[in-house]
């Protein structure tokens, strides 16, 4: 009997020693792969300052690596790259965490610090924490002045957006009477992935431009209860695009707006400066003037309200707030002119005659947005 003791109890011991060293292979094991790649194979240095010494080797410094999760891509795949990449040691593995784990990787731009272990890394991608880019789009601008500065902060391709703001389907979606999206891109701080499709880009800021101009007062029309027509809109869009490129100084804008609708009224040409400034600049391809003579104001062109009575075509920049609400609630005096008379405060003189415009002083545009 004591024999069969002995034997049972050094079974169990070959048994736990056995187990112990199966946790101890198991957890070892599971450390080493979830572990970063050795120095040597993890992906060079963006900033070069990850050399190892040859003698007594030291961890490589942190550093950023961008990573793209495409949409409807699998675990596996996802695996698959990352340790073509050098960035993580085995997909196995990989696959393994993404079996225990349920949670779904998402699509997106990622900013990932290595060298980091899978886990970190998995979580990441599933929490879905994507790297964001930055970028402002001034009060002012135009499409091509926009599709430039997305470009530069890599956002998106500068042709591949202005073609987004022309695509047929997109402005149908938002009911653009116009040929592109001008004048509907709300100018805002944006945070977009680097490499965002640019009819998404487009997409968010023509979904900005609607939900500002939706607390508008007078966005209604004449029945109570009815939206402003696309046409109606299309209209004020244009008078706000004219005087965010007009105004300086926030309480003339209103001013500046009952001025144009007056015009309107009367059959006048609007006169704007702005308006020459965008056929110099954007149809011309021309630097932006400082001052506008009478040669620039007899350039034939639609956008010319100097030479033709009416809205010019289409707007020509992308209205901000101030804007967009004297546009909407203009204020009607009986003013028919307006001229800068102080660049440094940037104040305007407006008058009802053509005698007292005269004497106001030279002409000016306002300065470059964007460039």
């Amino acid at each position: 009997m004591i024999r069969i003791l002995k034997i049972v109890g050094l079974c169990m011991g070959c048994l736990i020693g056995m187990g112990v060293l199966f946790s101890a292979v198991a957890i070892g094991g599971f450390m080493y792969f979830n572990a970063p790649p050795d120095p040597a194979s993890m992906p060079a240095d963006p900033g070069g300052a990850a050399d190892i010494e040859a003698v007594i080797p030291r961890p490589p410094k942190a550093y950023p690596r961008f990573f793209e999760v495409y949409a409807g891509e699998s675990a596996m795949s996802v695996g698959k790259r990352l340790k073509d990449a050098g960035i993580i040691r085995s997909h196995y593995f990989w696959y393994i965490l993404s079996r225990l784990d349920k949670g779904y990787i998402k699509a997106g731009t990622y900013q990932l610090e290595l060298p980091a272990s899978q886990m970190a890394i998995r979580s990441i991608l599933v929490r879905g924490e994507q790297f964001l880019t930055r970028v402002t789009i001034p009060e002012g601008v135009t499409l091509k002045k926009m599709a430039k500065i997305l470009a530069a902060a890599e956002i998106c391709d500068a042709d591949a957006f202005l073609a987004a703001t022309e695509d047929g389907d997109i402005r149908a979606a938002y009911q653009i009477p116009g040929a592109t999206m001008e004048g509907f891109l709300y100018p805002d701080t944006y945070f977009f992935p680097r490499d965002y499709p640019a009819s998404l880009v487009v997409k968010a800021m023509a979904d900005t431009f609607f939900r500002r101009i939706a607390a508008l007062s007078d966005l209604r029309g004449e029945v109570p209860g009815k939206a402003l027509s696309p046409e109606a809109l299309y209209q004020k869009v244009i008078i706000a695009s004219i005087v965010e490129r007009e105004y300086r100084v926030d309480e003339e804008a209103p001013l500046m707006a009952g001025v144009f609708y007056n015009r309107l009224d009367m059959g006048m040409a609007l006169q704007s400066c702005a308006t020459v400034e965008y056929v110099i600049t954007e149809i011309q391809g021309q630097p932006h003037p400082e001052v506008l003579y009478t040669r620039d104001t007899e350039i034939q062109d639609p956008y010319n309200t100097y030479m033709r009575t009416g809205l010019p075509p289409g707007p020509i920049s992308a209205p901000g707030a101030i804007a967009l609400k004297a546009a909407f609630n203009p204020i009607r005096k009986e003013y028919l002119y307006f001229r800068l008379i102080d660049s440094t405060a940037g104040r305007h003189y407006f008058s009802r005659t053509l005698d007292d415009h005269i004497r106001a002083g030279a002409l000016y545009v306002k300065g470059r947005s964007s460039s």
